[in-house]
């Protein structure tokens, strides 16, 4: 399936080729610059084959070849849909002294500026005619492509990892010679050996990682940028085998850029945050953002003094000295996940501290716990995704409910944060342990952003950040919204959406679970009271969805909108984010609230013990990995066989709940029963009462008003009789 952009249209792109070249690693080394509004600096890829690639090369050199020239013409058909806007060359001459992509043998049509024509840009695609380009003997290069977007790209060369020291151990021949081709080989072989070392040499693979990051260039690529790409090439190479696994690009963001907000904090402070952007973080890096480029990071960001540098990291980070003003920050993370998952914040942020109290709470905690760890058995199977120090295997691990967390603020809000945040973060982690068993990351840290945060929340591998407006709301608002962001370690980081477009395996997940942590958080309530909270809170969200369906386009209401073609993507390993630009749908919730009403109502069939057993097993056999709707159904449904002759079956609940719009009919058969709630029944009471009292005062006012009329045209006719 080769996917067909359209530019009329408002899916987001994914045009990242990954079946070919499939990114492992990024080596971040960053400035952020607050005058000018620029994060600028160096990034390393460390590639491995991709899937496709390596499944055509089994049928012999010819027939590969054969069949990757066919994918690069069905490439270039794609991407003449995309219009490609500011296409600059390489940089200006001006500048850099570097070049632009313009295939071999054919007429540079850029300005001075290094911007390509009208002409060109009408034509949908950059300088070069077909995207897998030039000539050599009638066969054509190879065409790395990364999502990339409102980034100024000034070089791109190929790392001789080779001459790092010591890098002879990751080599198989002891010989090196002065063919070309050989040491061209043997730099993509010490790739290969780097990226799959055991997870027990996670150290010296971070290690060597920084070494090969730092190592010499070996030569300039080409490269041209388009409105959602960066496409790289070096002459002479026809084959992802072949192109080099280590390459390096200067670049820098620009203020405009979409995927990072430069902003002013509660206390007027500068900062700058990636805010969750639609499009991801492509203005940040180049990178590939389809959700199967699992990839690790390390990061390396340099900021004035007195900003604080927070980041997706595995390591709590200490700043360190560079020269006087200025610091460093180094953040690294072991796991593979999508970039998109990648989060930074810098800024005058200062660390919320309240230890004694802290410390009481997690001896309470202990406490709390199940005295039989039986619900974890499934932590002895061996588990299913990609090699990396797994803390489903780590026998400590397994044991720590509360993971180490901190809390960082503007200094005016440091205060508001002690009162309820800090005591909640522990209560919540617990919960979440209780329920799911081992935490999948290792540390958190919990940020509270600036005010033009468009949501209460959002999480990342190792910080969450929270809005402001949760603060006033006292421990239950702030309680619920941090319990939500926590789920999402489980269901949306350490368990991803293979599409994106199924958003509910995130979102409805994790609402789902907001109000089972929450429930056990407040040990302070009983069973009847944790259950009315509950059921209000279902009325509640009821009625949202039912409002968000009468006011929103059918086809947004659709959990699974590209149904059977859920999953799949072009033979380059492109595809679309389907409605992912569309600006309506930043401010729906029907994934969040349809997802919901879907695991409610199977935890209501099953029964809520063995709905929660079997979520602790589909967390111990799909974490680290993606998942599609139905691995988690299908997992679900061969539990509970006897569900399937009452007609619960996974095709059914496709039917009804993931692949039309509207509110599910099963949803609509209970809308009435929340009225038997007694909780509910006291707020919609309390709700009429207040509704009338305000009648009433309003009818008062109008009687009052009248009168003072009254008066005033008697008075006013006074005036004029006595004038």
């Amino acid at each position: 399936m080769e996917t067909q952009l359209d530019p009329m249209k408002d899916d987001l792109p994914l045009m990242a080729n990954t079946s070919y070249l499939l990114v492992k690693h990024y080596v971040l080394d960053l400035d952020v610059d607050f005058k000018s509004k620029v994060i600028e600096g160096i990034i390393v890829l460390f590639f491995e084959t991709g899937s496709q690639y390596r499944k055509t090369s089994s049928t012999g050199k010819g027939g590969c070849q054969s069949q990757f020239d066919e994918t690069c013409k069905m490439r270039a058909s794609e991407l003449c849909h995309t219009p490609v806007t500011n296409v600059s060359a390489c940089s200006s001459k001006m500048e850099h002294n570097d070049f632009a992509v313009c295939g071999k043998g054919e007429e540079d049509t850029s300005d001075k500026k290094g911007n390509h024509s009208n002409e060109e840009q009408a034509s949908g695609i950059s300088s070069s005619k077909d995207c897998c380009d030039i000539e050599n003997h009638g066969k054509k290069d190879f065409l790395l492509v990364l999502d990339c977007c409102d980034l100024s790209v000034l070089k791109v060369e190929e790392v001789d990892v080779a001459a790092v020291s010591g890098i002879e151990k990751f080599t198989r021949s002891a010989e090196l010679t002065n063919v070309s081709k050989e040491l061209e080989n043997l730099r993509n072989q010490i790739v290969h050996e780097l990226v799959t070392l055991p997870a027990d040499c996670w150290k010296e693979q971070l290690y060597y990682f920084t070494r090969c990051s730092q190592a010499p260039g070996c030569g300039e690529l080409l490269f041209t940028t388009g409105t959602w790409s960066l496409e790289i090439r070096k002459s002479g190479i026809q084959t992802p085998t072949d192109f080099p696994h280590a390459i390096r690009i200067w670049y820098k963001t620009k203020p405009e850029g979409r995927s990072v907000t430069w902003t002013t904090d509660q206390s007027g402070r500068p900062c700058v945050y990636t805010m969750g952007s639609p499009i991801n973080n492509r203005a940040l890096f180049p990178c590939q953002e389809p959700p199967v480029a699992l990839s690790t990071w390390q990061a390396s960001v340099r900021t004035a003094a007195g900003f604080v540098v927070l980041m997706s990291g595995e390591n709590s980070a200490e700043p360190v000295q560079l020269r006087e003003g200025i610091l460093s920050w180094y953040y690294y993370v072991t796991m593979p996940m999508p970039a998109s998952t990648f989060t930074i914040a810098v800024g005058c942020w200062q660390e919320v501290k309240q230890q004694s109290f802290t410390a009481a709470i997690q001896t309470n905690i202990e406490f709390s716990l199940p005295s039989s760890q039986a619900d974890f058995r499934w932590h002895e199977e061996i588990c299913g995704h990609v090699e990396y120090p797994c803390r489903f295997q780590n026998s400590v691990a397994r044991l720590q409910a509360v993971i180490p967390y901190r809390v960082f603020a503007p200094c005016c809000l440091m205060e508001r944060c002690g009162e309820h945040l800090l005591q909640l973060i522990p209560q919540c982690l617990s919960a979440a342990y209780i329920t799911l068993g081992t935490h999948p990351f290792s540390r958190l840290d919990v940020l509270i952003v600036p005010s033009n945060f468009s949501s209460l929340g959002m999480a990342s591998p190792h910080i969450i950040f929270l809005s402001q407006s949760v603060l006033p709301g006292g421990s239950h608002l702030c309680g619920t919204r941090l319990c939500h962001e926590i789920a999402h370690a489980w269901f949306g980081l350490a368990i991803g959406a293979r599409d994106w477009t199924e958003e509910w395996l995130s979102e409805g997940f994790a609402t789902f679970l907001e109000d089972i942590f929450w429930a056990r958080a407040q040990q302070q309530l009983s069973h009847d009271e944790v259950k009315g909270q509950q059921e209000l809170k279902a009325l509640l969200r009821w009625r949202r969805l039912r409002d968000e369906v009468q006011n929103s386009e059918e086809e947004l209401q659709v959990l699974r909108p590209k149904k059977e073609s859920t999953g799949e993507f072009s033979e380059s390993g492109a595809s679309i984010v389907k409605h992912g630009l569309k600006a309506e749908k930043i401010f729906m919730q029907v994934h969040y609230l349809k997802g919901y009403f879907l695991l409610r109502s199977l935890a209501r069939t099953i029964g809520e013990a063995s709905y929660l057993a079997s979520l602790r097993k589909f967390v111990h056999k799909f974490h680290g990995q993606l998942v599609l709707s139905q691995d988690f159904l299908s997992m679900l449904l061969e539990d509970i066989p006897e569900q399937k002759e009452s007609g619960l079956t996974v095709e059914s609940i496709f039917q009804n709940w993931l692949d039309t719009s509207g509110i599910p009919k099963p949803l609509l058969e209970e809308g009435e029963t929340w009225k038997e709630c007694q909780l509910v029944q006291q707020v919609s009471g309390e709700v009429t009462k207040w509704i009338q009292t305000n009648q009433k005062i309003r009818k008062s006012g109008k009687k009052k008003r009248k009168q003072n009329e009254a008066v005033f045209q008697k008075e006013v006719l006074f005036l004029i009789q006595d004038g």
